[in-house]
């Protein structure tokens, strides 16, 4: 599958590597072809593995990523162009932080509202899967660095996106139990807003190498 991955930060190179590693051919997309991070990228991934510009990216790809800055996903995703979107699943990876006050982040959107549901509003004939963002870019690809059966979420309005978007997560590794729907993209609320509890976490325990679990009766 060709996989266009928008983003040249730590999650971006981690996620398109993986795929890479799977046998998927990846672009990665920054906002200039020759960013020097992706033109790295490419060089060290090796076969299947190419850079572009966003649009490049977004066009090349059956699949999309936004591994994105939250912040920076709409802008982002507009020099992607609304077209190159239309009718693709687009995982947003993203999370809304903003630093502008130092840490630790607080969220630039919460409550009533998430970044995938203002990529959903802003490119309509995007399938878009909000999915990952609730981990760091190691556990997102390698879960078993987490023992126990932690899970990984999925919320999104297209069924058959989720679908597809579950098959990717257990090639990652994630068993198909472990993968809970949340329901349509509005569930994308909660996953954004749990970033300040994994921050705590984070600093409790001194490793970013963690995840929850679910238990119900």
């Amino acid at each position: 599958m060709r996989v266009g991955v928008l983003g040249t930060g730590t999650v971006g190179r981690t996620l398109a590597s993986k795929l890479v590693s799977l046998g998927h051919e990846v672009r990665m997309g920054s906002r200039q072809a020759g960013n020097e991070h992706a033109v790295e990228w490419a060089r060290e991934a090796g076969e299947g593995a190419s850079e572009g510009s966003f649009a490049d990216a977004a066009e090349f790809g059956e699949l999309l990523i936004n591994a994105t800055a939250g912040a920076a996903s709409l802008d982002a995703l507009g020099m992607a162009g609304g077209g190159n979107l239309a009718g693709k699943v687009l995982i947003d990876v993203s999370n809304p932080l903003d630093f502008s006050r130092g840490m630790p982040p607080v969220l630039a959107v919460c409550n009533d509202d998430s970044v995938a549901e203002s990529i959903q509003r802003e490119f309509p004939g995007a399938r878009v899967v909000k999915s990952l963002n609730t981990v760091n870019a190691d556990v997102m690809v390698t879960p078993d660095v987490v023992p126990g059966d932690h899970v990984m979420f999925v919320a999104g309005n297209d069924d058959e996106a989720k679908r597809q978007v579950t098959d990717l997560l257990e090639s990652f590794g994630w068993p198909r139990e472990r993968v809970v729907d949340l329901g349509d993209v509005t569930g994308a609320r909660g996953m954004e807003m749990y970033l300040p509890l994994w921050l705590r976490l984070f600093r409790a325990r001194g490793t970013a190498r963690l995840n929850i679990g679910l238990l119900t009766e």
